[in-house]
């Protein structure tokens, strides 16, 4: 059986928490899509992580960890990552990483800083991990597979064609230092000493783990809202960030996929530029920026302080929808404790007219919120385990989310840690 676990949003819901926490019943965990563009943040009895590559069930010894093909692999980063885990106590984590994963090149990353800095005041707000021009050669298909390391002839000729045509932009267009083929290759076959140990066919060994039962974790990166084809285009990331896209980047058949976790936040936040309806500023923003999350609202992979918004029900409804959501994990509910009042985003006004449903990004950016204000429960809710323990208040903050997104919030977050997790039972779960 498999379960995805996806975002709603913009990314940073807190999707590294819950697959974490779902994992202790899992058999295996796949990183199916993205890089190391955005990083999960995860707090157990190890210590505080920030996970960018390596899938977030490392930290159980009985999990397998794939690394699948649909990911924009960064090896250097990848093992940087995985050593760290490994020198603060966690046990060697099982990891395989498929034949057919697209590695990320040194060249990718100067290209993404060089076209970011050529573009000024009209960039992306990419993290420069060099993503966009990754899955830009991919899909022009003079991208490297991992398994075109292991025919070093055939590599040392591919590159060499790559680099006259990346060489002719950065000569003409950037006026940067140009690629060394020599250079590249030795690069490359560093590489492959770190990855060859890991490297298989994950999407046949997926396949036998079905046949036998097994229960798999597909573990998305970033939401809905940054998806290339769905999100608030052209300010979203280069791979699709839903859960039907997981079937295709770890090589599962789509029928396979029977639970979609969605995770949503209790209220709004995102890294990076683009359209954000509920967004808020100044000391309001910076309030619950600073309460927020574990240790506070800043990127796990840039570091950046995090834009701010309430709740915004219509992007979420939507988010939701694009990812066939069946269960809704609500997390950092925690967070709002402070708040005497707190506003809502449930709909937009655009050009006079109130909508529920989300535009394209031209509407968007005309967009403004259309608020209710619901009562805060002014108390800590963190060490409650039950439902009907929580507030009243706090109950029907639930409930009103529950009610304008239209899917069952079946799993509440109220702290930073795996057992900070109160299950319910949604009127909505059919």
């Amino acid at each position: 059986m498999v379960k995805a676990i996806v975002g709603a949003n913009w990314g940073d819901e807190g999707k590294g928490k819950i697959t974490d926490m779902m994992a202790e019943n899992s058999d295996i965990v796949v990183r199916f899509q993205g890089g190391a563009n955005a990083g999960h943040t995860i707090v157990n009895h190890y210590g505080k992580f920030a996970l960018h590559t390596l899938p977030s069930g490392v930290f159980y010894d009985h999990i397998t960890s794939i690394i699948g093909n649909g990911v924009a692999l960064n090896i250097p980063k990848l093992f940087e990552e995985y050593n760290e885990v490994v020198s603060k106590g966690v046990p060697a984590p099982k990891l395989l990483v498929s034949d057919r994963a697209q590695i990320v090149m040194p060249y990718h990353i100067l290209f993404d800083k060089y076209e970011e800095e050529r573009l000024g005041g009209k960039s992306f707000g990419s993290t420069k991990s060099g993503i966009a021009p990754f899955y830009s050669d991919k899909y022009a298909k003079i991208g490297f597979q991992v398994q075109e390391l292991f025919d070093e002839q055939g590599l040392k000729e591919k590159l060499e064609r790559v680099a006259q045509t990346k060489n002719v932009l950065l000569e003409n267009l950037y006026h940067k230092p140009l690629l060394d083929v020599g250079e590249l290759f030795d690069t490359l076959m560093e590489y492959k000493k770190m990855v060859e140990p890991y490297v298989c066919d994950t999407s046949l060994f997926l396949w036998n783990a079905l046949k036998e039962g097994k229960t798999v974790l597909l573990e998305g990166q970033l939401g809905s809202l940054k998806d290339p084809d769905h999100g608030i285009y052209p300010m979203v990331t280069s791979s699709s960030t839903l859960a039907a896209y997981g079937a295709i980047g770890a090589g599962v058949p789509p029928y396979e996929i029977k639970e979609i976790v969605t995770v949503v936040k209790a209220y709004s936040s995102a890294v990076g530029a683009g359209a954000f309806v509920s967004e808020i500023f100044g000391d309001e923003a910076d309030e619950l920026r600073r309460r927020g999350g574990d240790g506070g609202e800043y990127g796990a992979t840039t570091g950046r302080p995090r834009r701010m918004g309430w709740f915004d029900c219509v992007a979420t409804k939507y988010g939701c929808r694009m990812q066939g959501t069946t269960d809704v994990a609500f997390t950092v509910l925690d967070v709002l404790g402070y708040l005497d009042k707190i506003p809502v985003c449930v709909g937009y006004e655009i050009d006079g007219k109130v909508t529920t449903d989300f535009p394209t990004t031209r509407l968007l950016e005309r967009a403004k919120p259309v608020i209710e204000v619901l009562d805060g429960w002014k108390c800590d809710i963190r060490g409650i385990k039950n439902y009907e323990e929580l507030p009243e208040n706090c109950r029907r903050y639930i409930e009103f989310a529950e009610k304008h997104i239209g899917f069952p919030i079946t799993m509440i977050s109220n702290g930073p840690s795996r057992e900070d997790i109160i299950y319910r039972e949604s009127p909505l779960k059919k």
